[in-house]
């Protein structure tokens, strides 16, 4: 019998769940560089993928690279 997505699902590891769209989402945070605020980018399991010197411009990288911007609190 084939396993159901809720089943699939249930059974994901805790990496499974870091890596999931890794590939498709971005998130962003103010960082202090040398003293400058930055807005620091990272994809959905937290690898830093860049920067940009203010929020608009990073979620602009965000979608010029197609990938989708998220929110985290």
């Amino acid at each position: 019998m084939n396993p159901t997505p809720i089943t699939i699902l249930r059974n994901l590891s805790a990496l499974d769940w870091a890596r999931f769209g890794a590939q498709e989402m971005a998130y962003i945070r103010p960082v202090t560089v040398n003293g400058t605020q930055a807005v620091a980018i990272h994809a959905a399991d937290g690898t830093p993928i860049g920067a940009a010197p203010n929020e608009a411009l990073a979620i602009a990288a965000i979608l010029q690279h197609e990938m989708a911007p998220v929110l985290v609190h």
